[in-house]
C-alpha cells in the first residue's frame, strides 16, 4: 500500500518528459500533478451530475501538503452539498474580474490616473485636479465612465452655473473637456460626451468691489466666524493676492514681516515677496497651527491646503447679511460677490489712497498692463519699499473704515 504524501516525498518526486498526475493514498481524488518543467500543483477530480470534473486547487510549494487535502475536502463536501465547486471557482473568478474592470473604470479612478499621468505635469495641474474633484467626483465619482452621457455633462454644469458660479461653470467644462478627450486618446471610450457641449453662459468681465459698509460688514463677520474662514478671509483681504496662493501660505515662507513665494507657487511663475503689515501679522499669529509636514496654515488637515472656498465664502456671506440686517433694523441684501472680488477691493483701494498704479502691480503680482513688454524685461526694480508702504497703508484704510473713521484718511503723494 502507498504512503501518504508528506512534504519530503513530494519534494522528492521527479518530473519526466509528459505530465503525470500522482494520485494521494491518502485522499481518494486528490492528485499532485507534476509538469515537464518540473512544476508541481494540485488537482482534485470529482464527479457532479454523472460528469467527471476537475478542480485546479493550487501550486507547491504555495500550497502544501496539508492546505490541499484541507481545499479538497472541502471541494468534497460541497459536491455532496449538491454544489459543484469548480462552477462556483469560475463564478468567484469572474466576479472579481468584473469588480475590477467596473473600478477601472468609474470616474475617481480614472481622474485620478489622469491626475497621475497628465497633470502632476502641469504648472496648474494641482488647481485643475481639485476643480474636477471638488466638482466631478463629487458628483461622479462611484459612476462607470461608459454611462456618463452628454444630458449629464450639461445638467452637472447647469447645477453649478444655478449656484451662482458661471466662471466656474465655464472652466470645468473646459476641465472636464479635456479629460474626457485624455480618455479617448487611451481608448477608455470611443466619444467624449462633452463633445459639442457648449459654455454656460458668456463670461461677463467683473468688476465687483466692495463698498466701505461690505468691508466693514464682512470684517466683522470674519471676526466672528474665527478659524478657519474668519482669518483666512481677512488674509485675502488685507494682502490682496490669489485664492490659491493665500490657501497654500506656509509658516517656511514667511520670515520676519515678509511672505516670499517660489516660482512654481505663483501663477504667473515668478517668484513674489509680500510685505505683512501689522494687521496680517496679528491674523497669522491667530491662527493655531494644525501640525502636518507641509507646515500649511490654512488647513483642516494637516496635510492638504483649505479647499471648499465655495461654503466658506458663503458662510462669510450669510453672516455679513444678518450683521447689516441687525445694523440696518430690516433686512438687507448684499450683491453677490467672490473671493477674487476681495482682491479687487484692494487694487482699488491702493488706488483710492494715491498708490501709482506699477505700484498696485507689483503687489498683486502682475505682469501684464505697465509692468508687461519690455518693462518686465529691463525694469528689475522690486519695489520691495513701494509695496510695504502701499499694504501698510491699506490695512489702515481697512482699520478705518471698519472702526468708522474714514474720515482721516490719508493719500499717498510722491511714491513713484
Amino acid at each position: 500500500m502507498a504512503k501518504a504524501f508528506t512534504t519530503k516525498t513530494v519534494e522528492a518526486v521527479k518530473p519526466t518528459a509528459t505530465r503525470t498526475e500522482i494520485p494521494d493514498p491518502a485522499l481518494t481524488g486528490l492528485y499532485l500533478v507534476v509538469q515537464p518543467s518540473g512544476a508541481k500543483s494540485w488537482a482534485l477530480r470529482y464527479r457532479y451530475g454523472g460528469k467527471p470534473k476537475k478542480l485546479t486547487l493550487g501550486k507547491w510549494p504555495i500550497m502544501g501538503v496539508a492546505l490541499a487535502r484541507a481545499a479538497a475536502t472541502e471541494a468534497i463536501e460541497a459536491v455532496e452539498l449538491g454544489k459543484d465547486p469548480g462552477a462556483a471557482k469560475k463564478k468567484a473568478k469572474a466576479d472579481r474580474v468584473e469588480a475590477q474592470l467596473s473600478e477601472r473604470d468609474k470616474i475617481k479612478t480614472l481622474i485620478g490616473q489622469y491626475g497621475k499621468r497628465k497633470l502632476a505635469q502641469l504648472k496648474s495641474g494641482a488647481v485643475v485636479k481639485r476643480e474636477l474633484e471638488r466638482h466631478v467626483v463629487e458628483e461622479w465619482g462611484d459612476r462607470d465612465i461608459h454611462d456618463i452621457t452628454r444630458r449629464d455633462v450639461i445638467d452637472l454644469l447647469d447645477g453649478i452655473a444655478d449656484s451662482g458660479r458661471v466662471v466656474t461653470a465655464n472652466r470645468v467644462r473646459a476641465y472636464l473637456n479635456t479629460f474626457l478627450n485624455w480618455c479617448v486618446e487611451r481608448e477608455v471610450i470611443d466619444l467624449s460626451p462633452a463633445q459639442g457641449v457648449k459654455p454656460v453662459a458668456k463670461e461677463k468681465s467683473r468688476d465687483r468691489v466692495l463698498s466701505d459698509d461690505e468691508i466693514r460688514w464682512f470684517w466683522q463677520a470674519c471676526e466672528g466666524l474665527g478659524f478657519p474662514w474668519g482669518p483666512f478671509g481677512q488674509t485675502l483681504l488685507l494682502t490682496g493676492q490669489r485664492l490659491g496662493e493665500v490657501a497654500g501660505m506656509t509658516d517656511s515662507e514667511i520670515t520676519g514681516k515678509s511672505w516670499d513665494m517660489a516660482p512654481q507657487r505663483t501663477k504667473n511663475g515668478r517668484a513674489h515677496s509680500v510685505p505683512l503689515s501689522e494687521a496680517v501679522c496679528g491674523v497669522l499669529s491667530g491662527v493655531e497651527r494644525i501640525k502636518g509636514d507641509a507646515g500649511l496654515i490654512y488647513t483642516t488637515t494637516g496635510e492638504t491646503p483649505l479647499s471648499g472656498f465655495h461654503k466658506g465664502r458663503n458662510h462669510i456671506a450669510e453672516r455679513m447679511a444678518e450683521i447689516a440686517s441687525d445694523e440696518a433694523g430690516q433686512p438687507v441684501e448684499i450683491p453677490h460677490w467672490t473671493f477674487h472680488d476681495l482682491r479687487r477691493t484692494a487694487a482699488t483701494g491702493m488706488a483710492r489712497l494715491g498708490i501709482p498704479v506699477r505700484v498696485t502691480e507689483a503687489v498683486l503680482n502682475h505682469v501684464s498692463g505697465t509692468g508687461g513688454g519690455i518693462v518686465a524685461v529691463y525694469q528689475r526694480h522690486d519695489y520691495a519699499e513701494e509695496k510695504r508702504n502701499a499694504l501698510d497703508a491699506w490695512a489702515r484704510l481697512v482699520a478705518d473704515i471698519v472702526e468708522g473713521t474714514t474720515g482721516n484718511v490719508v493719500r499717498i503723494e510722491g511714491v513713484r
